[in-house]
């Protein structure tokens, strides 16, 4: 048996040692399993987590009306229309993202643990997020990245936040693309027997939750309503399953919940061609439409991101109009941050003018920039790739081939993803079985759906 082999076939067994949290108590039968028994059961309710983030410097970052922003959305508008956006500026955590709230519980739970370290697979700001805390709480800390195609060729997004993980001082691993990332990543708890700082994990989403809690409560006090709708950036889905976990928790549960990702469809997030093709590494398609139809491809037995449980719509953008916005926000409100949290600004943009005025939309985060990730950088990236630049005529953007800007906010439009279309493809994964009725009463909840509905779907998928 190679190491390869050897690795892969104990991957159960390193990834419940790295978390010390035993899955099989929340398998119920067959694909069911306890979902809000795992989250319970972290041993974290949620003024422990906000206790940990406030001594941490992390949460309570303010929220934000962007009055030119929205006075800029009513001018494509009919009259009446044209609801308040609001940004809640997650750039000002520590570590500059709303992933801080993920780390904080992550890393504090590693020491509470007795373990030496962390290891996080991950080229997103969530590297930067664990590194920090693990600065905080004196542990060892290991980023593994995929950072080059076969050509050496990397993106100047990621050597910033590879940057930024260096100089919280953690140790970063940089890897091609391809498959060897989840192995090196297993292969690295093995060895050091340090603690997963996945993104999947109940901590992580739990210390989500704060994020959706101080949006409704802060609406509430200062506005008198809870927001109509929330904007929130889907990728693997963490972010959105904790923002709405909280939302609900305060009671803000008519408050539509939205989903954002970057179209980057036809582009494979595994392909050494495609790699360097794409605008964006986080925030897009690649991520957020797998991880909403598969959720349990992740690094932990059962993830605790479940999207398609809360999301109500998901729309997507295309590269060009994230960064048109990413533009407008820095020229009209004097606010610059990195493109990959404007996505759901871009997408509010466009569903504010759908709205009525006296209406509340509210994107949920920002992240900050830098020299890598600054939207100059990525567009000469783009260009030097062989990526055609090109204003918003008749020309559609093709992921992999043009970036097209938008003339003005009015070529700012999103798309929208059937939510029927998913939930079929959460139960291909499944053709030919037959479920039993607690199976059903799981997917009932997974699929945010009825038992009807899912039986008729599967009869579907089953004839065809």
């Amino acid at each position: 048996m190679t190491k390869y082999e050897k690795i892969m076939s104990k991957k159960q067994e390193i990834m419940k040692a790295s978390l010390k949290l035993d899955y099989d108590q929340f398998e119920t039968e067959g694909i069911a399993f306890d979902y809000e028994k795992m989250m319970n059961d972290a041993g974290y309710d949620f003024e422990t987590v906000k206790a940990i983030q406030e001594d941490n410097q992390v949460g309570h970052t303010p929220l934000v009306e962007l009055k030119q922003i929205t006075k800029y959305a009513r001018k494509f508008a009919k009259k009446g229309y044209g609801a308040r956006i609001f940004l809640k500026d997650e750039a000002l955590n520590l570590s500059g993202s709303f992933k801080a709230r993920r780390a904080v519980i992550s890393v504090y739970h590693a020491k509470k643990m007795g373990y030496k370290g962390v290891v996080a697979a991950t080229s997103g700001n969530y590297g930067a997020a664990v590194a920090a805390m693990a600065a905080r709480l004196n542990l060892k800390c290991i980023i593994v990245q995929e950072v080059f195609d076969s050509k050496d060729i990397s993106q100047p997004e990621i050597i910033e936040k590879a940057r930024r993980c260096e100089a919280y001082g953690a140790e970063v691993i940089q890897l091609s693309v391809g498959p060897e990332l989840f192995y090196e990543f297993l292969n690295i708890l093995d060895e050091t027997k340090y603690f997963n700082a996945s993104l999947y994990s109940p901590y992580g989403i739990k210390g989500i939750e704060t994020l959706g809690y101080e949006i409704a409560d802060e609406m509430l006090k200062k506005h008198n309503q809870y927001p109509d709708a929330v904007v929130i950036t889907n990728a693997g889905g963490g972010n959105l399953t904790g923002t709405a976990r909280g939302l609900k928790y305060h009671g803000a549960k008519k408050t539509k919940i939205i989903a954002a990702s970057v179209d980057l469809s036809g582009l494979h997030m595994a392909s050494d061609h495609d790699f360097n093709l794409k605008s964006f590494t986080t925030g897009h398609t690649g991520f957020g439409i797998p991880f909403s139809t598969f959720p349990d491809r992740s690094d932990v037995p059962r993830s605790a991101a479940r999207p398609l449980r809360y999301m109500d719509r998901y729309v997507l953008m295309t590269q060009g109009s994230v960064f048109f916005i990413t533009e407008a926000l820095a020229l009209l409100e004097g606010m610059e941050r990195g493109p990959a949290g404007n996505i759901s600004l871009a997408a509010a943009f466009s569903l504010a003018q759908e709205m009525k005025e006296d209406e509340i939309i509210v994107v949920q985060e920002s992240e900050y920039t830098g020299a890598g990730k600054h939207f100059n950088s990525q567009i000469s990236f783009a260009k030097d790739q062989g990526i055609r630049l090109e204003f918003k005529t008749d020309e559609k953007e093709i992921p992999g081939y043009n970036l097209v800007f938008p003339l003005s906010g009015k070529d700012v439009t999103y798309q929208e993803i059937q939510l029927d279309d998913l939930k079929r493809s959460y139960l291909k994964h499944h053709k030919d079985k037959v479920f039993t009725n607690i199976e059903y009463e799981f997917l009932k909840d997974e699929l945010n759906t009825d038992i009807k509905k899912i039986k008729e779907m599967m009869e579907d998928i089953n004839e065809n």
